[in-house]
């Protein structure tokens, strides 16, 4: 019985995937988008070499090979900016690719070499975004802020690893002749495809709708500066008017709020926030905001017969698992057993008891 060979189920795999994302995204493309998509290409051309024996493949490969790095250090670089990458971004990126594409053409010999440079550096460099935390990826929902962190480690890990194994890949052609080498390749391949895939569709999916809903108003700028080194006052006053905001306008309610936002409405850089209700409060934002949201979701439960699904949305939570999490880490209990025990709360709509002041 004739069986399909792996790369091309991967690749297959990866089409529905990218149809899913094209799907989600209401027929948007982004730079993720195009990553799973070179993804899927990548997969074809390792079955077209490796299992069919088309000699094109061996020289459009090591091109493709030199593009995804580069591709997915533009696309997680973009969540740490507060707008989608231009062409500008992405250009410099391509110059890898385009000395590849030249090596192959006139003097192969080094080509193993450069890709193994190329993706331990591009690597390297995701592995110190990932280095500063989750706040660094600042235009994803607050919400999602370890998930996109998680997904960045992951895609940066195994770029380092392929790096390596290309090496080994290249060494077993030098010293054993190649025999294992399609053995390594094709682990290699399915794992690298696979994490990697993964970790992109997961991070498409922490970036809001950027168009959509951002309003002149989060544009506004402020005109305060704070010090380098912020003292425990200054901390305090960020996380003072960080509360204000929240009690007064409700920006916890949006399920798409990003630290890049908040920074907008505060006038502070977001880093400053972050670090400033982490020292404060000894909390990350994400739980800081899912706190507001539980306070409001604590109020309506007991204070209204809405669905909890409906308190949910309506509270700022995207997610139902999230919610429950969240609400369980505050409180203790679940959504339905607090609406059933009709726990006291703070007669004001937006009580804070759960941020003490550290």
């Amino acid at each position: 019985m004739p069986s399909i060979p792996l790369p091309f189920v991967i690749s297959l795999l990866l089409c529905l995937i990218l149809v899913r994302m094209f799907r989600q995204g209401e027929g948007k493309l982004g730079l993720f988008h195009l990553l799973v998509a070179t993804f899927a290409a990548q997969a074809i051309l390792s079955g077209l070499n490796w299992n069919v024996g088309w000699r094109p493949a061996r020289s459009i490969q090591p091109i493709v090979a030199a593009v995804l790095p580069a591709m997915s250090f533009g696309a997680f670089d973009q969540l740490r900016r507060n707008r989608l990458a231009r062409r500008t971004d992405i250009l410099p990126h391509l110059v890898p690719a385009g000395l590849v594409a030249t090596l192959v053409a006139f003097w192969r010999a080094p080509v193993d070499i450069v890709l193994f440079a190329i993706y331990l550096g591009y690597g390297l460099a995701l592995l110190r975004v990932a280095g500063q935390g989750p706040g660094a990826l600042s235009a994803v929902r607050i919400s999602d802020e370890w998930t996109a962190h998680r997904a960045l480690i992951a895609m940066a890990v195994m770029l380092v690893a392929t790096a390596f194994i290309d090496a080994i890949v290249s060494l077993d052609f030098v010293f054993g002749g190649g025999e294992q080498a399609r053995t390594i390749v094709t682990v290699a391949s399915v794992s690298w495809l696979a994490v990697a895939s993964y970790a992109a569709t997961v991070a498409d999916n922490t970036r809001p709708d950027h168009e959509a809903n951002t309003t002149a108003e989060e544009f506004a700028s402020s005109s305060s500066a704070l010090p380098a080194s912020p003292s425990i006052e200054d901390d305090k006053a960020i996380a003072s008017r960080v509360d204000a905001l929240m009690r007064e306008q409700h920006l916890y309610r949006d399920p798409d709020l990003t630290l890049d936002r908040l920074a907008r409405r505060v006038g502070i850089p977001g880093r400053q926030i972050s670090g400033a209700l982490n020292r404060t409060y000894g909390r990350n934002i994400s739980q800081v905001v899912n706190e507001y949201r539980v306070s409001d979701a604590k109020r309506r439960l007991v204070a209204t017969r809405d669905p909890v699904t409906t308190i949910m949305l309506e509270s700022g939570f995207g997610t139902k698992s999230n919610f429950n999490r969240e609400f369980s880490r505050v409180t203790g209990m679940t959504p339905s057993s607090y609406r059933r025990a009709g726990c006291e709360i703070s007669a004001a709509p937006d009580a804070r008891a759960e941020v003490p002041a550290s």
